[in-house]
């Protein structure tokens, strides 16, 4: 993991069972994407990203399996054991993770930001977002 960037935090988390273990480094007030496309809607996903550099696997890496779809490009990765998604490689930053927030240990995300994300016209979308003024957060989905 590489060094962090003024004001992020050492979150560490993990899937229900345990036998998933992982530390990112993110801000406390984490920028959190509720997005509704056909699988997020499904597991009522919501999410934060990170760039690679900036997530580790600490254990659980051999109890990982992967489901993909569509484009094959988002890599949806559970627990094998309890069947929970700590974090997944998001089609929109493939050199990223998106972390479930529910999955960090308390005591360190401090605010929750939540924005709706339409990913049922994930491209329309995605285009909108990056018209938006580049900031640590607005880049993330």
């Amino acid at each position: 993991m590489t060094n962090n960037e003024k004001g992020d935090v050492l979150h560490s988390g993990g899937c229900h069972c345990a036998a998933v273990r992982f530390q990112v480094h993110a801000p406390a007030d984490v920028h959190i994407y509720n997005c509704n496309c056909s699988i997020c809607y499904v597991k009522s996903n919501q999410h934060f990203i990170v760039p690679a550099q900036k997530f580790e696997l600490l254990q659980g890496k051999e109890l990982l399996t992967t489901y993909t779809f569509n484009t094959h490009k988002a890599k949806h990765m559970f627990c094998k054991v309890c069947g929970v998604q700590s974090f997944y490689i998001p089609r929109s930053n493939p050199d990223g993770y998106g972390i479930n927030p529910r999955c960090i240990d308390k005591g360190t995300i401090e605010n929750m930001i939540v924005e709706n994300f339409n990913g049922v016209e994930w491209e329309s979308s995605m285009q909108v977002e990056l018209q938006k003024p580049v900031s640590i957060q607005s880049r993330s989905k």
